[in-house]
């Protein structure tokens, strides 16, 4: 089989857009099948224990190449069809192509290579960071996870913090994606005048999980939102702490609590929910207490404004989206190339978010009863 001879300085040259780059037989796609395709002759080489048309010396324990199987390797740039060359005796095992991956970038594709590839979409990234968002948004949804990063000889751990909104046509979006940063009041408030400075004007419902400094950031810039903290990680965080001999009685008394009809209702069960447990788990039980203010929010909305609050479930498949585009790069060597990638996994996951979110239509309507008034204000600006 004769590799493709492919001059990919041309190829760069001829990338108008995303698409060409990172797209379906686009110029990553080529690039990876050429090389895994390399490794892959090379390796049977190796296994035969000469060059592909040398003759072995002795005939009777002669193996020959005997054609290829297909293969669809899953990679960051979908799916990329690869020969898996076979010998005459079926001994042939080539590693596990994926783990070969990592080992690319130091045989036939050199870092500034890889820097020249997706150097060409960064136009479009700067362009996305700074895009104007709309004036309004029924709900925003904030979270972090972690990528490691390679940092003056050490690999340390940094969080990615991200922002979707949910625009009023019912389809969400990715706002922005912030790395490396100290978490804390001052750099959220950084976030938030980046949201404010980009065109928003206010945020009905922000939901998030604990995140540090946030609260005081958002409220500061955009003083009428409503916070609601995500009820299922609170739920895991206080059920950690019970023993499992306990854990299905307290979870069936605590789901009288976050299951009521009403705020009052909700707190009489936790009250009850104290004095059945506050000798075992106090701490468990004041912590919802002390977060009540932000736990509560969904309690004064419709069930479906609710189901759509209570968690942030929604920006949690996208992380898991970002996981499965990532997973291959265990350490990313530099801040930069981490941007690179979420960046273009980002753009990717979003071209298939080509739908607004079910029953947008009722929802709607109820977000237009109850903040009739904020909404028409920040249109009107």
């Amino acid at each position: 089989m004769k590799l493709p001879d492919i001059d990919y300085q041309e190829e760069i040259k001829k990338c108008k857009s995303m698409d060409d780059v990172v797209g379906k037989n686009g110029l990553m796609q080529k690039l990876l099948k050429d090389v895994m395709q390399q490794l892959l002759e090379a390796e049977m080489d190796e296994h035969l224990g000469r060059e592909k048309y040398e003759r072995a010396d002795n005939e009777s324990e002669k193996n020959y190449r005997n054609g290829y199987s297909k293969k669809d390797v899953r990679s960051s740039y979908g799916e990329v069809p690869i020969d898996i060359p076979r010998d005459r005796k079926s001994e042939f095992e080539p590693r596990d192509i994926q783990s070969e991956l990592e080992e690319l970038y130091g045989i036939d594709i050199s870092p500034s290579m890889i820097s020249k590839i997706t150097d060409k979409v960064m136009d479009a990234a700067a362009e996305w960071r700074n895009r104007m968002l709309d004036p309004v948004y029924p709900i925003v949804y904030m979270d972090a996870i972690h990528f490691n990063v390679r940092d003056e000889h050490r690999i340390v751990s940094k969080a990615t913090y991200i922002c979707m909104g949910v625009d009023m046509n019912g389809y969400k979006y990715i706002w922005g994606i912030w790395i490396g940063e100290a978490e804390g009041a001052k750099f959220w408030l950084s976030v938030c005048n980046d949201l404010n400075n980009r065109g928003v004007r206010d945020i009905l419902i922000a939901c998030m999980d604990g995140l540090r400094g946030l609260p005081d950031a958002i409220r500061a810039v955009f003083p009428k939102v409503c916070i609601q903290n995500c009820i299922i990680h609170q739920i895991r965080n206080s059920i950690k702490y019970v023993s499992y001999k306990n854990r299905k009685e307290f979870m069936k008394d605590l789901k009288l609590v976050y299951k009521a009809d009403t705020e009052e209702i909700a707190l009489a069960q936790l009250d009850e929910l104290k004095k059945k447990w506050d000798n075992l788990y106090d701490s468990v039980i004041d912590s919802w207490y002390e977060n009540w203010d932000k736990l509560s929010t969904y309690f004064s909305y419709t069930k479906e404004i609710r189901k759509m609050i209570y968690t942030t479930n929604t920006l949690e498949g996208f992380n898991r989206q970002l996981r499965k585009f990532t997973k291959i790069r265990t350490v990313f060597p530099t801040d930069d190339s981490l941007r690179k990638s979420l960046y273009l996994a980002t753009d990717q996951v979003m071209k298939k978010w080509t739908s607004p979110l079910p029953n947008w239509e009722v929802t709607l309507l109820k977000f237009e009863i109850m903040f009739k008034e904020r909404i028409n204000e920040a249109l009107a600006v």
